[in-house]
């Protein structure tokens, strides 16, 4: 028959336990704490759409510009595409000719989606 209190007993799951109750125990200390001392004075300046390009307290049914949630993901997108360069050319000694046009390719196809958005105009303001 399975024990289950020889699992507490054990030195691993106790020191485990006891720390996953200490971490706890902080966080809600420390969140009672900032919600207790913290002062709350929201003023304009604080409140003000700033990077979004439109005023957050509005009415959720209104329309909005997305042109720059465009432009973030098409950031992201090439950000990220670009960033598999790196280990491409600290390996492109290993991978020989297949992997080297392989890459090739996958600029050329990075390279006509740029060139899409461009004319699209999606990076226009």
């Amino acid at each position: 028959m399975y024990n289950y209190i020889s699992i507490l007993d054990s030195q691993e799951h106790t020191t485990l336990f006891i720390f996953l109750l200490a971490s706890f125990g902080l966080s809600t200390i420390l969140l009672v704490l900032s919600l207790l001392i913290g002062t709350h004075n929201p003023y304009y300046e604080k409140i003000s759409a700033y990077e979004c390009g439109f005023e957050p307290f509005e009415d959720a049914r209104n329309k909005f510009d997305v042109k720059f949630y465009i432009v973030a993901i098409l950031f992201l997108i090439f950000d990220v595409e670009v960033l598999y360069l790196l280990p491409w050319l600290l390996n492109l000694q290993y991978i020989g000719v297949y992997g080297f046009w392989s890459m090739i390719l996958f600029l050329i196809l990075l390279g006509f989606g740029f060139i899409y958005e461009v004319v699209k105009g999606a990076l226009d303001w």
